[in-house]
């Protein structure tokens, strides 16, 4: 059996970028320099430009080469929390007002594939999650409830004698259905969200590293870049926030954890249908579980945080392992299928699960999506344009505090603690 490719699928299956700037041009003045050609950065770029900005975009790699093509398709509503937990913790209010965030942000990804037609197969799937034990069906049970309450009406509780109708395994105990939930094909619609920019005038600029950034003294801001510079009235910072930077604030704010995942070989529709027979976006319920859907092309893609580590080759081969024997243990008529591909990417945590968004110091930044950043990475570029134009209100995340994570200086070594608790709260509960 051959060895998986150590690529990530969306990447390895989209049509390469043809779009990229000359470095030459890098000494242009612009209106905005956006760091980081993923999704947030490529969103807001072609919102500005929409509005008649001359904007940058600089990105350290290729684009969409980190999170936004490394992830696992599902673009849900709801979000990373329990609904009553954070009701409890923040008020109802504002719980409500961050899940209909979420809710629009799907809304945002369908209206730009449909504006510009980009070809990423995106479908209103639903999301199903999975109760992984009977408890955890009760617990789905009462977030139904709540939901329901003038919340989510696009939700529907899927009793334990009826989760066969959904799922070919014996492993699970019922599911909480959300109905709008949508998966796409993320390298496509990354590329072709970055093919439209382009051809509204935004110049993106691959193999670029912001190295230093300095202050001018008439305003606006010099960047040096892979051996050239270029001068912007504002910057957005759309990465990760940990990694090679010089924007070191955020560094003590995001731990960059990793989430991996494979692909089988294409499999046959009989098999799909008597596994998956609706085709939807699936996490479990358990704090260490698991995420996957059906490709496009008929492959399962199967991923979890397999490990509690950064990714890098090591850590990606042995989550592959992992990851292969709990895909066996949940469908055994997939046990020992061979896969495609294997994956790692950094998911970027903030202490609270919740995105931050705003202005530090005359910068401007959005990241921080917890693992939830397909649709909320979109969501926020026509939104920080609007704050990068005064319209502060607009931002969601705006009132929300962002303090030092303590102890933690950008090297996250907590993490295994962080594992082994998870690993026992789910095998108690």
């Amino acid at each position: 059996m051959a060895e998986p490719k150590n690529t990530s699928y969306w990447l390895d299956t989209a049509p390469e970028f043809a779009g990229s700037a000359r470095h030459e041009l890098l000494g242009e003045k612009f209106d905005v320099a956006v760091v980081g050609g993923g999704f947030t950065g490529l969103s807001t770029a072609l919102e500005l430009a929409n509005r008649g900005a001359k904007v940058a975009v600089l990105e350290a790699g290729r684009v969409v080469g980190g999170a936004s093509g490394r992830n696992g398709g599902q673009c849900n509503n709801g979000l990373a929390h329990d609904f009553a937990s954070l009701a409890a913790s923040i008020g109802r209010e504002k719980a409500l007002y961050f899940y209909s965030s979420y809710v629009e942000a799907v809304n945002t990804v369908e209206r730009l594939v449909k504006e510009y037609n980009i070809e990423c197969d995106f479908r209103r799937c639903g999301r199903l999650k999975l109760a992984a034990k009977p408890e955890h069906f009760e617990k789905l049970e009462k977030s139904f409830e709540i939901l329901q309450d003038g919340i989510d009406e696009n939700v529907e509780l899927i009793a334990p004698e009826k989760i066969q109708d959904e799922i070919g395994s014996k492993f699970f105990h019922g599911g909480l259905l959300q109905s709008t939930s949508a998966q796409m094909h993320v390298g496509r619609f990354g590329v072709g969200l970055a093919e439209v920019a382009v051809k509204k005038g935004v110049r993106i600029f691959e193999n670029a590293q912001v190295s230093r950034y300095n202050r001018l003294s008439k305003g606006g801001y010099k960047l040096d870049i892979s051996g050239h510079n270029l001068t912007a009235k504002q910057i957005l910072v759309a990465t990760g926030g940990h990694g090679k930077s010089p924007f070191g604030w955020f560094r003590r704010r995001i731990v960059p954890v990793g989430s991996f995942a494979v692909v089988t070989k294409p499999l046959e529709k009989d098999l799909l249908d008597k596994l998956f027979p609706t085709r939807r976006n699936y996490v479990t319920s358990k704090n260490i579980g698991n995420y996957f859907l059906v490709t496009p092309d008929d492959r399962l893609l199967f991923g979890g945080r397999a490990k509690f580590s950064t990714s890098n080759a090591k850590s990606d081969a042995e989550a592959a392992d992992t990851l292969s024997a709990m895909l066996g243990q949940t469908f055994p008529d997939l046990s020992g299928i061979e896969l495609d591909h294997c994956w790692g990417g950094q998911v970027d945590m903030t202490q609270d699960r919740l995105p931050r968004a705003g202005e530090k110091d005359g910068i401007f930044y959005a990241m921080g999506y917890s693992g939830h950043g397909v649709q909320m990475s979109i969501h926020m570029g026509p939104i920080m344009a609007d704050v990068m134009e005064g319209k502060v209100d607009a931002n969601p995340w705006r009132d929300l505090g962002w303090p030092a994570i303590p102890g933690y200086f950008g090297k996250p070594w907590f993490l295994p603690i962080v594992g082994a608790y998870y690993r026992l709260q789910d095998y108690l509960h």
